[in-house]
């Protein structure tokens, strides 16, 4: 009787939870794994334990691909560290039901419609049709992409590292596609300073960033149809949403820092574009910097902070609102604007359920932004507010740039971040109904009532 139960506790379809419930579970699950390997004195390279509140952090943002650090990850932890943290990463960013899929492929077990119908929320699709079909090709596509573009960074850093330096390649790819933006090359600030006018490192990383943040859904169609104008809708306004974001926001930081000292003044003009470019595509939630943040003028990191929340897209291994919300909602603002009854993108109207999540999605996630931002600044009343608004938004997008207060957080501003994180990665909706211990529909239906707006 009780290898029954053992056996029925252990297979997630006999689980009472709802999907919202499990994959929050087994998220928090994967944090807490890896934060207890992080404290490992086998994890420092000192030798010494890492503190619950740090390792926590850390591990928060590994899974949650985030790439916030309270230590420098290259000087701090050792090489069991680095892998732990890699291993975090690829587990957070495919998604912790994915790799249980996998698992149940490879040991030819069958997949219960229970598991399909969990993996079908976490993957973000709208039917259950071709879903471990669709988990088969993230996992090939997934480690194409990362070899392909850790062995050109490979060769690259072998350059200037010698046989490391093809550690750094396959690591930096991996955390790149993954949008985390971990870096172990531990140069200034932990970040990729001296290449921001490296064109092969700036060009493979910005590719393995983009494709990561498009989803895989999206590359799906790309590879099978080749045709913009038979991609599905989908695919076309995620397309639209990310070139106009990527290339907006490089033009306008850009502009706004063209005379920085401290920035883009002393670079070449083809160096200026790569680390506009750079830093404009890092925005889809990725994490890596060519630049000082900190140094960007105030207009620049204003504009950061509106593209970290806006973020990648769906099913894709990054975060923030996602481009297809903030499309979503433009379009419902601009058809009500013009006086138009419904909301149309390329020649398809879009349901009124899709518009009303949208619209709920933004209000959640923007009132938990606030809500953060209130209690770092209580906690950190002597600390300027731009880098706490600039902090609170990174965590929350997954995205994790950072004007380099991080480290010097206590640790009640780190908890709070790390709420941030899980909150963003599961998704502010998806948490809420976690929480929630029943769903209940009303049969009451009550008059219509008219009040005035605006």
């Amino acid at each position: 009787m009780n290898i029954n139960s053992n056996r029925n506790f252990l297979n997630i379809s006999e689980w009472r939870l709802t999907p919202y419930q499990i994959l929050s579970l087994g998220i928090a699950a994967l944090v807490l794994s890896g934060a207890f390997l992080l404290m490992l004195p086998l994890s420092s390279q000192s030798g010494e334990s890492m503190p619950f509140v740090d390792a926590l952090f850390t591990a928060t943002s590994a899974v949650c691909v985030t790439g916030l650090v309270v230590v420098d990850t290259g000087n701090y932890f050792s090489l069991f560290g680095q892998l732990v943290i890699i291993f975090l990463i690829q587990c957070g960013a495919l998604g912790f039901m994915t790799m249980a899929t996998l698992m149940a492929i490879l040991m030819r077990k069958k997949v219960h419609l229970r598991n399909r119908l969990i993996m079908q929320e976490a993957l973000n699709q709208l039917t259950l049709a071709g879903i471990v079909k669709l988990v088969k090709y993230i996992i090939k596509s997934t480690l194409l992409i990362e070899f392909i573009g850790g062995t050109i960074l490979a060769i690259r850093f072998y350059v200037d590292f010698g046989a490391t330096g093809i550690y750094y390649g396959y690591w930096h790819a991996i955390s790149a596609f993954c949008n985390a933006g971990f870096d172990i090359i531990g140069s200034k600030n932990g970040n990729l300073f001296p290449y921001v006018d490296d064109f092969i490192v700036n060009i493979t990383l910005t590719s393995l960033i983009i494709l990561g943040g498009l989803g895989f859904a999206v590359i799906a169609d790309i590879t099978t149809t080749k045709k913009f104008k038979f991609f599905a809708l989908h695919t076309k306004i995620v397309l639209a949403t990310t070139v106009f974001l990527v290339f907006g926001g490089m033009f306008y930081i850009l502009l706004m820092d063209y005379y920085n000292t401290e920035t883009l003044s002393g670079l070449s003009l083809t160096g200026k574009l790569l680390a506009s470019y750079f830093q404009s595509v890092t925005l889809r939630t990725a994490g890596f910097a060519t630049l000082p943040i900190g140094e960007l003028t105030n207009a620049s990191i204003f504009a950061m902070m509106i593209l970290m929340f806006i973020g990648a897209s769906p099913s894709s291994t990054g975060g923030g609102i996602k481009t297809t919300t903030f499309a979503v909602v433009i379009a419902s603002i601009w058809s009500q604007i013009r006086g138009h009854e419904d909301t149309v993108l390329f020649y398809r109207k879009i349901p009124n359920a899709m518009i009303q999540k949208a619209y709920t999605f933004t209000f959640i996630s923007a009132a938990l932004n606030c809500l953060a931002i209130m209690l770092l600044t209580m906690d950190n009343a002597n600390t300027e507010s731009i880098p706490l608004f600039f902090e609170v938004i990174s965590a929350f997008s997954t995205c994790g740039l950072s004007m380099g207060i991080t480290p010097t957080l206590d640790s009640f501003s780190k908890y709070v971040l790390t709420i941030m994180m899980l909150i963003g990665r599961i998704g502010p909706v998806t948490f809420a109904l976690a929480l929630a211990l029943k769903s209940q529909k009303t049969k009451i239906k009550y008059p219509e009532g008219k009040i005035m707006i605006g």
